[in-house]
């Protein structure tokens, strides 16, 4: 999979690129991150990205002409990118979504500086806007990282145990069980006796049926889409576990 990130800071997403999960599938070949410096695509000597804004008001704007030119450079390297602006405006992010662009073989990752970019851009290159939450962040590098990462790991064999992309929160609608490791006992408090049962039908229950109580008790939201069958609400009422209204 192909990522091109553009962005007026490049070195922001350096450090990140080499580091853990991401850096292994990069020197595997399962990802290839391009970064590409918008400055370079300037129209001026100065290698201007910004201006203020027509009608006036507060900040500055980013120009369209930068980005509509390092976006026309990829597509004659890469045709075929799906072109994303990172943007407060966009789409909510979540699991769902991270499964939805892992099936893309080539993403065009935008990063919005300022007080945004050129109106322009938005409606005239850009294939979908998408926001990683409802708060406003510096720049859209960070949220490019979030994206390559949670998609990256969703990829054919980039993690070690494919198990664990399709048992990760919000995977399955909810959140995940309570993860317990050694020492048995810890600051007086012990490991849930089931845990150490070796009975693995009685411990995917009990993991199942203490998922549903943890997001019930912290993301109650997530569950009032959630459809059980009849066999997971047996076992939710083995475990006593009530939802929701």
């Amino acid at each position: 999979m192909r990522f091109d990130v553009l962005t007026i800071f490049p070195d922001l997403l350096a450090s990140p690129l080499q580091e853990g999960i991401i850096q292994k599938a990069i020197v595997a070949g399962k990802v290839a991150v391009h970064t590409h410096n918008i400055r370079d695509c300037a129209l001026d000597k100065h290698a201007t990205t910004d201006d203020r804004p027509f009608g006036g008001g507060e900040g500055m704007v980013m120009k369209p002409e930068p980005i509509a030119a390092s976006l026309e450079k990829i597509e004659g390297e890469a045709p075929g990118g799906h072109v994303i602006l990172l943007s407060p405006q966009g789409r909510p992010y979540n699991q769902g979504i991270a499964r939805e662009l892992s099936e893309n073989s080539h993403l065009v990752l935008i990063c919005g500086r300022y007080e945004g970019v050129d109106e322009r851009i938005h409606r005239y290159w850009v294939d979908e806007e998408i926001s990683i939450g409802d708060y406003v962040l510096t720049g859209g590098e960070l949220a490019a990282l979030v994206l390559i990462d949670s998609i990256t790991r969703l990829l054919p064999g980039v993690l070690g145990c494919f198990e664990s992309a399709e048992c990760d929160a919000f995977s399955k609608g909810m959140l995940k069980h309570p993860q317990y490791t050694r020492p048995r006992v810890f600051g007086g408090h012990e490991v849930p006796e089931i845990l150490l049962s070796g009975d693995h039908g009685q411990i995917s229950e009990w993991r199942f049926a203490a998922a549903v109580q943890n997001t019930a008790e912290k993301r109650p939201e997530l569950l009032e889409k959630r459809v059980f069958s009849p066999a997971e609400l047996l076992i939710l009422k083995k475990y006593q576990i009530d939802l929701p209204c």
